[in-house]
């Protein structure tokens, strides 16, 4: 690396530094609310960073809902939360034309979808059409009504949760779909002390709430900034390793994951982990990606886009359990 480009990653590592004091706030401000949970809160930010959608799997009550309420109280944008159910329809989602007898003509009724946060609270609940009535959301940032086309506000962000533990009367979410979302996280119970701190909280009827500190035009202006991480050419080619890793596993010394992998991770997949690195950094207030920022959401990334075999269930080899594998094995640069 020559000096200049030196001297301009000196210069672009300072500018981060001062852009991304927000994330301290942010992170305080979610600190008042909710107890532990420091990888949800981060992988909420990575992904609003990122501009990728999540998909969060924890069992009830682990303040996936109270997160994403109060990061959208945070940034003071609009937040709707539409519970999935059986007999929801795409009209009950994005919205339906209306006869008006007063007009004599149809008005366009928009659905809870025109919004910046959206809760899919448990996906896996309403049937495919519900679902893929979310895909072009989701994708396009628009959606469709009649003949006409709605753009979506930015930011917008969809989380969905699903309840890993009930599968009855669910319908499983097709891999094109699961594709789109950036990042699939999994929650776990939060440690004994912070279980402490909710209980007593609870108990005594205290509930603080968290301040509006920013606005939605903050985190539109972040994202742009995002983009301008560093990212060497050593970095990206780690990236493309550990995808690559994932389809052609005999390549890289994992001949034993071959007959467990029925299919690897998507080029969405190595664009949502290049991203993320970068919102990654950015959180970390640093202008450069470094391949700890990948190992960092690496698991989030590429969880739900490594599709197993029979053999892989039997033997009980989990996608976790390949992607460490993978980051144990590919040389870091």
């Amino acid at each position: 690396m020559d000096v200049q480009s030196t001297v301009d990653i000196k210069e672009l590592n300072e500018r981060i530094r001062l852009e991304s004091s927000f994330v301290d706030i942010i992170n305080m401000e979610m600190g008042k609310v909710i107890v532990g949970q420091k990888h949800l809160v981060e992988s909420l930010l990575v992904g609003l960073l990122a501009d990728g959608h999540i998909l969060l799997e924890g069992v009830p009550g682990l303040a996936k809902t109270l997160a994403i309420n109060t990061l959208a109280n945070i940034i003071d944008v609009k937040f709707n939360r539409i519970q999935f159910t059986p007999d929801l329809l795409p009209a009950d989602l994005i919205g339906t034309l209306i006869y008006s007898p007063k007009s004599e003509q149809f008005i366009v009724k928009k659905g809870p979808i025109f919004s910046n946060f959206i809760l899919a609270d448990e996906i896996n609940r309403a049937p495919a059409k519900v679902q893929s009535a979310l895909l072009e959301a989701m994708q396009e940032r628009q959606v469709t009504i009649g003949d006409e086309t709605y753009k979506l506000e930015e930011p917008f962000l969809v989380l969905a949760t699903q309840n890993p533990i009930e599968q009855e009367g669910t319908y499983p979410l097709p891999e094109a779909q699961v594709d789109r979302f950036m990042l699939k996280v999994k929650i776990d119970y939060p440690k004994l002390e912070e279980e402490r701190q909710i209980m007593r909280e609870n108990l005594a009827m205290q509930f603080p709430k968290a301040e509006k500190v920013l606005k939605p035009s903050d985190i539109i202006k972040a994202r742009e900034v995002v983009h301008e991480v560093y990212m060497d050419e050593k970095i990206e080619k780690y990236i493309l390793d550990i995808v690559f890793a994932t389809r052609f596993p005999q390549k890289y010394n994992l001949e034993r994951f071959e007959p467990m992998i029925s299919y690897g991770a998507s080029p969405r997949a190595t664009i949502s982990l290049g991203q993320a690195s970068k919102a990654y950094a950015f959180i970390k207030r640093r202008g450069y990606v470094i391949p700890e920022d990948v190992r960092a959401v690496c698991y989030d990334v590429l969880r739900h886009r490594i599709g197993l075999t029979y053999e892989a269930e039997a033997e009980n080899i989990t996608s976790e359990d390949i992607i460490t594998e993978i980051l144990n094995t590919i040389e870091v640069p």
